[in-house]
Order: C-alpha cells, then sequence, then structure tokens
C-alpha cells in the first residue's frame, strides 16, 4: 500500500478505502494507493497555497539547483522506475527507458530556463519613463496526469510550473499512480513541503473537486476530449487558465518518392509505439494509389514481425493495452471498418498466445474511408488504417478533413512537397521522416480540438507565467493631460 504525499508527510487521507492498480500484461493486483477525497484535495490545495510566497520569492539560483536534484535523482532511481513503470502501465522496457531520460532530462531543461529571464524590457514613450514586462506564476497548479506517459507528461507539467515559481497538486491516474508516489518519495523529497502534493483517486471524486477549487487558478490537464470539455466548463466561469492537451487523430502521409521498406518501419512505430496508446499516434495513413500495392505490402510484412508480449521481455516490440474497456473500445473500431467493408489485412483479433493481459495484435486495415469510426474518432489502439490518395493536394485535405490538430507525419524527400505539407496542414507538430520525435526546446500541442495547450520550449514555460507591464515615470509631478482639460 502506497500513501498520497500532502505537505511534505505520506498519509492514507480522510478515506480509509484503497484503489489495487493492476498490472495490464498479466491482469494481477501490484498494489494500491487510496482513493482520495475532495478534503483531500483541500488540504493539499492548502498545503501548497501556504508555501506558494516563499517559493515564488526563493531566488533563482536555489531554485534552479532544487530542479537540477529532481532530475540527479530521477537518474539515480532510474532502474526501478524503469521497472515500476512497466508494470503498471505495460510499454516495453526500451520505450520506458527513454520516458525516464526525458523526465529527467526535462527537469534540467527547465532549471535553466527558469532562471532564464523574467520579463523583457521595452523602448519606453518618454524619456522619464521605465518600461517593462514581469511573467510572474500564478500561484497553485492542478496536475491531472494521463495513464500512457504517467511520468513524462507529469515531468512535461510539474517542471516548468515549478521553474516558473509555481507550487502543486498533482492528480495521476488512477490506474498508473505508483510511479508518480514513487517519484514523490524518492526524487521530491528535497523539496520544501507542500511545494508538490500528490492526491491518488478517481476523476470525480479527486479531480473535479482539484479543477473546481477558488484557489487553484491554473488547471494543467493531457487527456481525452470529453475529459478536457468537461474541465472547460467548469473552469472556464471561474476564469480559470486552462492547459489542456487533449485527443488526436493523427495522420500520415505516405509521398510516391518514399522508400516502401523505410515508410513501413516508420508507420509501424508511429502507430504502434506504446500499443497505439499515445495522442500523437498515427491513426490513418494516406498512401499513393501508384505504388500503393508495394507500401501496403512492405507495412503489414514489418507489422507481421513485431513481437508481443511482457514489456519486462527484452525481446518484446509491443506489450499490451492499458485494461479490458480501451481493448473492447478498440475492438469495436476494428469491427465497425469490417463491417463497412474494410479488409483485415493482418492482426484483427486478441494473440492466442497470451491468455492473460490486455493484448491485442498490431491491426492493419485496407479499404478505409472517411465514413468509418476509425477514421473519423480518437482509436487509441494498435490500429493501421491505410487509405489511398490520387493527388499530394487530396491527400492534404484528408488529413486537414478531422477535428482534432495535434500531429501529423510525412514520409518523402520531395522538397516541394515538405513544404506544402507543413504550409498547408493544420497541425501542431508536423514530423517530415522522423516521426513522433521531441524537442525539449521545441512547443509541443495541438490545433483544433487537441487543445491550445504549449509544452517544452520557452512556451511551455510561459504557459504557468502571468504577464504584468510596468510603466513607470521617474517624474512625479503635474501631467499637462491630466484634468482639467483647457488648461494654459
Amino acid at each position: 500500500m502506497r500513501k498520497m504525499l500532502i505537505n511534505g508527510a505520506f498519509t492514507m487521507g480522510r478515506s480509509r478505502e484503497q484503489i489495487e492498480v493492476q498490472n495490464p500484461a498479466t491482469e494481477e493486483v501490484i498494489d494500491s494507493v487510496p482513493r482520495g477525497t475532495r478534503e483531500d484535495i483541500e488540504t493539499a490545495v492548502q498545503a501548497a497555497g501556504a508555501v506558494f510566497d516563499p517559493w515564488r520569492r526563493m531566488g533563482a539560483n536555489e531554485r534552479a539547483h532544487l530542479l537540477h536534484e529532481v532530475a540527479n535523482k530521477v537518474r539515480a532511481h532510474n532502474d526501478e522506475l524503469v521497472r515500476l513503470l512497466t508494470l503498471e502501465e505495460g510499454k516495453p522496457l526500451p520505450e520506458n527507458q527513454e520516458e525516464l531520460e526525458w523526465v529527467a532530462n526535462t527537469f534540467d531543461y527547465y532549471a535553466e530556463l527558469g532562471r532564464h529571464h523574467r520579463g523583457s524590457v521595452l523602448t519606453s514613450g518618454e524619456p522619464s519613463q521605465f518600461n517593462f514586462i514581469l511573467k510572474e506564476p500564478y500561484g497553485v497548479v492542478g496536475c491531472i496526469v494521463p495513464w500512457n506517459y504517467p511520468l513524462l507528461l507529469l515531468a512535461w507539467k510539474v517542471a516548468p510550473a515549478l521553474a516558473a515559481g509555481n507550487t502543486l497538486v498533482i492528480k495521476p491516474s488512477e490506474m498508473t499512480p505508483l510511479t508518480a508516489l514513487y517519484l514523490a518519495e524518492h526524487c521530491f523529497d528535497h523539496l520544501p513541503a507542500g511545494v508538490v502534493n500528490v492526491v491518488t483517486g478517481y476523476g470525480v471524486e479527486a479531480g473535479e473537486p482539484l479543477v473546481s477549487h477558488p484557489d487553484v487558478p491554473v488547471i494543467a490537464f493531457t487527456g481525452s476530449l470529453a475529459t478536457g470539455q468537461r474541465i472547460a466548463s467548469i473552469g472556464a466561469p471561474m476564469m480559470k487558465k486552462l492547459h489542456l492537451e487533449l485527443g488526436g487523430k493523427d495522420a500520415t502521409v505516405i509521398a510516391e518518392d518514399a522508400d516502401p521498406e523505410i515508410a513501413a518501419k516508420a508507420v509501424a512505430y508511429a502507430a504502434l509505439i506504446n500499443a497505439g496508446q499515445v495522442c500523437t499516434s498515427t491513426e490513418r495513413v494516406y498512401l499513393p494509389k501508384k505504388g500503393a500495392g508495394k507500401f501496403t505490402e512492405a507495412i503489414v510484412e514489418h507489422v507481421r514481425s513485431l513481437r508481443l508480449g511482457s514489456g519486462l521481455e527484452p525481446t518484446t516490440d509491443m506489450g499490451p493495452m492499458i485494461g479490458e474497456t480501451y481493448r473492447a473500445k478498440f475492438e469495436m473500431h476494428i469491427e465497425d471498418a469490417r463491417s463497412r467493408g474494410a479488409t483485415i489485412l493482418t492482426g484483427g483479433g486478441r494473440p492466442k498466445h497470451l491468455a492473460k493481459g490486455f493484448f491485442h495484435e498490431p491491426t492493419v486495415l485496407g479499404g478505409v474511408d472517411h465514413a468509418m469510426v476509425i477514421m473519423r474518432e480518437e482509436t487509441f489502439g494498435p490500429a493501421i488504417p491505410l487509405m489511398e490518395y490520387t493527388t499530394f493536394d487530396e491527400a492534404i485535405q484528408l488529413t486537414n478533413d478531422c477535428q482534432y490538430g495535434l500531429g501529423a507525419v510525412l514520409i518523402s524527400n520531395d522538397p516541394r512537397k515538405i513544404k506544402q505539407f507543413f504550409d498547408d496542414v493544420k497541425a501542431g507538430t508536423i514530423w517530415i521522416n522522423d516521426p513522433l520525435t521531441d524537442n525539449y526546446a521545441g512547443p509541443f500541442g495541438g490545433m483544433k480540438y487537441s487543445g491550445g495547450a504549449r509544452e517544452l520550449g520557452v512556451e511551455g514555460l510561459d504557459e504557468f507565467r502571468e504577464t504584468k507591464h510596468v510603466h513607470w515615470d521617474f517624474n512625479l509631478e503635474d501631467k499637462s493631460y491630466w484634468y482639467p482639460y483647457g488648461r494654459d
């Protein structure tokens, strides 16, 4: 049984009830956590609010040192965190090794960026005036983290929020809370009590009280569109700053000039990493009619070579889905496509050699179109639906024919097509030949229904700072433009 972190102490909180955490590869219970309540959120928010002023006033060098220490401790506990992350979330070990590397480097990045500048100086209108801009923290940030990248997406919010001078209450997913609590115990333990708090629980019982709390001016959330809309409906009347990174339905366009073998590997990686449970997963693939056969053959052959199994096995390429509810939704998307005329080219079912766990075969479908659910709604599973296009203009139109705009991928070496693609596709990130690769200094986020938040880069820091303009006139004297008008 792991406990919540509130005001520097690990506690069961007010409730005596627990939430069991399941290993998606074996369906076994790994551990349990407290079922947090509204009262626990209240206590955590009060703790974070009480230390906000000293934390925001802390010298930039000292705060940077504390954030670097978080990164150092993440590296020191890397092996334990990678194993625990694999147990509770299911991704293969190499993917979780990469996640932990990103966590440590994100804290190092924002440790330095946070002391880089607080604002800027403007050219003043008159010689006696001084104008400058200050970037200031908001206060207590409510951080609601999803299950698919429970540490990376925590770090992308927590590191810049702390660097900006905010304090935090974190609500991890009830499906993957163990690594967040481990991080709190072993990597946040040197931070002043109350600066970071972690309350475990369900969305209605802990998440909504955090969103609706009057002393939490910022909500940072990654998750589904429906939950984001619910958060917006609660937070907007309270004029909260809403940092919402929502769903995606990303497309990959393969151009005629692409090498089929390389394109196949790029598509499989983009669509199947974390069993397709990534907001930026490729969920639609557009192939040129000219050469569609060779691209299809290469993709099917490569996907058939992938190995399913426990993420702890070094030979595993793809692990399980997170739970039965998510697998059932995925299977509904596959069945809808099949019933509307799509063809299952490989996969399409649950692997017979894995009796336990929430596994599903990676599935390639041909003959899909935009009338099918699998091409319209977020699938969040290991599917690769293939649709042919005639012209590159049509491929761009198909890519944009979606309510989401998180990311998009192009596989091509044609500079004209590349420029047309990044000019005309409406998405927050455009990947050319290297899908789903991020840059610490490059802002990540979406357009349209994917939300307008940005993580990473200076933009990620500014999400947790509000802007103040200071207009200072050195001369305290009567101004000619003050009342009364008409004086000489």
